[in-house]
């Protein structure tokens, strides 16, 4: 049985309000970003990638603009170990990307962590150690001054190690489960630590506060952002930088409003893969700041390749309705969203519009290297005769007339529905083909002749009528009627012509004329049926047979 009282805010306030942040509207720059998707994300897969996956996933993250990569833990295991010594000794970091690597503030796993990074040209070193309230009191079992003391002989036994092997390298600090950390102990513990480095604008120091676990709301976080930087030593030398997890489903809302409070860098994953509920989705985050006109310095043109290159290396998938790169996430059903979608993007193409503003889709699906053919417009049961026209004229080129639209949006929406599955545009496409266009049984038109007296048409036809070959013959004020008159007399037939539309083929040859004829049958229901010819007048007589055909075999049926 659940039990909330067993529960208690963990989180702890800021000494002082903080909430400066409240007044910015919106992110109008990017931030450094930093993946981990090869320690963090890696490290929560089922089977870890292997070293040939980890060097594919390492350049697609280059090929997607990261600037710096935590490549994992050199020193907790000879995997780690020996991805970190290939990308050096095989030259393969480019001179503008940065390695991070990731050490406890322990004398044992630093000094093994330099071992690792010899030849290194740009490297941070990223040392941790945690300072939560329940840490130190079930795990650690230390004082406020002894995991203070933690931190500091670790940033100085980094400063020493990296003096003494002559390279330039970068340095970090987390105060691992600063969520669950007093506010004013994690600001003394990091402040000891600047002070430790004494950085400079030139050479500054990063300090990452990470969301290890999700505490709070995301506006606590954003608070606690702001008291932490308002209040850092050295804050002009001093990266501020967010990591943040996503145990609440925020992890996205903690990150935007801690950069308005102040932070300057995000570490997060692709997708938000990463333990537990994940890390933070740096996919989701970028593309939203795309969506308000903000360059993220992040590349997600071709995100299917994206998709493609994640889910083969790490095994894992990327939802459907994962924001900006789930299959469906452009996807529309629902039949007001289609002809909404459907008008939107016409009205963009008529106007020649520079700013997007297609309802339902806040970003163009091309910017992302989807296509609205395929990923846009999706029927099924729920689909309105907007998205199915949209198809039928987009994809094939057939302009249905209005009625006509209506009609054959239900005849596909009932398929769908006794199927229970979506239709594909090709599945639509055949069948329109197969219950519509060119109809020959049980008429079928062999040929046609037509001779004019004053303002009457004599139409001569040639047709098998259940098999049976007729000559037949009619008058009628125009060809069609003609037509029509010839098939009821010598047919048995009974009709009406309630409409007729001819067009072009809009894709494909555009010499191909196509008619839609409607008629109103014995039993007073609509049929419509579609003709296609080189010659529009074949068109015509092959539509109106389409039309009877459909009407002939609803009789018999």
């Amino acid at each position: 049985m659940m039990n909330h009282k067993k529960y208690k805010r963990g989180y702890f306030m800021p000494p002082e309000e903080s909430y400066e942040w409240v007044k910015k509207e919106y992110i109008d720059h990017a931030p450094t970003w930093c993946s981990v998707d090869l320690r963090d994300g890696n490290q929560a897969l089922i089977i870890p990638m292997s070293l040939e996956e980890k060097l594919k996933f390492f350049n697609t993250l280059i090929e997607v603009g990261f600037k710096e990569i935590e490549i994992g833990f050199p020193a907790a295991s000879e995997t780690e170990f020996e991805f970190l010594r290939t990308l050096i000794d095989q030259n393969l970091i480019p001179d503008d990307v940065t390695v991070q690597v990731l050490t406890q503030a322990r004398d044992h796993i630093i000094r093994k962590t330099f071992d690792s990074l010899k030849g290194c040209k740009n490297a941070i070193v990223h040392f941790y150690n945690s300072t939560s309230f329940a840490q130190r009191q079930q795990v650690f079992k230390m004082s406020r001054e002894e995991i203070k003391k933690i931190a500091v002989d670790g940033a100085k036994l980094v400063k020493q190690l990296s003096d003494e092997s002559g390279m330039d390298y970068r340095f970090e600090y987390s105060p691992e489960s600063f969520t669950g950390t007093e506010v004013d102990f994690a600001l003394d513990v990091c402040n000891a630590v600047i002070d430790v480095f004494e950085p400079t604008i030139e050479k500054p120091l990063i300090i990452n506060l990470p969301v290890t676990v999700e505490m709070s709301m995301p506006h606590v976080y954003a608070s606690q952002i702001e008291y932490m930087s308002k209040h850092m030593n050295r804050r002009e030398a001093v990266i501020l930088s967010l990591h943040p997890h996503n145990d609440r489903g925020t992890g996205v809302a903690d990150t935007e409003l801690a950069l308005l409070a102040g932070a300057n860098r995000v570490e997060g994953t692709l997708f938000g893969n990463g333990e537990r509920t994940g890390n933070v989705d740096i996919v989701t985050l970028a593309m939203n700041m795309y969506s308000h006109g903000v360059d993220p310095h992040l590349d997600f043109s071709d995100m299917p390749h994206i998709v493609d290159i994640y889910e083969r290396c790490t095994r894992m998938e990327v939802y459907d309705r994962q924001p900006y790169c789930g299959k469906l996430v452009f996807a529309a059903f629902s039949g007001s969203h289609q002809d909404a979608i459907a008008k939107g993007m016409q009205y963009h193409k008529e106007h020649n519009l520079e700013q997007w503003t297609v309802p339902y889709l806040p970003i163009d699906p091309n910017d992302v290297g989807r296509v609205y053919e395929t990923d846009v417009i999706r029927i099924n049961s729920q689909s309105g005769k907007g998205g199915i026209a949209y198809i039928m004229n987009n994809y094939y080129g057939y302009d249905l007339p209005r009625i006509f639209r209506e009609q054959f949006s239900y005849y596909i929406k009932d398929i769908s529905d006794h199927q229970h599955k979506e239709l594909k545009p090709d599945e639509i496409f055949e069948i329109f083909k197969r219950d519509f266009v060119d109809l020959n049984d049980p008429i079928k038109l062999d040929e046609y002749h037509f001779i004019r007296t004053g303002d009457k048409y004599m139409a001569t036809l040639s047709i098998l009528f259940h098999g049976e070959a007729m000559d037949i013959t009619g008058r009628g004020s125009g060809r069609l009627d003609a037509v029509a008159n010839a098939l009821r007399k010598h047919c048995n037939l009974t009709f009406d012509i309630v409409d007729y539309n001819e067009s072009s083929l809009t894709r494909g040859s555009t010499s191909k004329a196509v008619s839609y004829v409607q008629v109103n049958d014995c039993i007073n229901e609509d049929r419509f049926g579609v003709g296609v010819d080189d010659d529009i007048m074949a068109s015509s007589i092959k539509a109106l047979i389409s039309s009877l055909n459909r009407a002939i075999i609803h009789k018999e049926d």
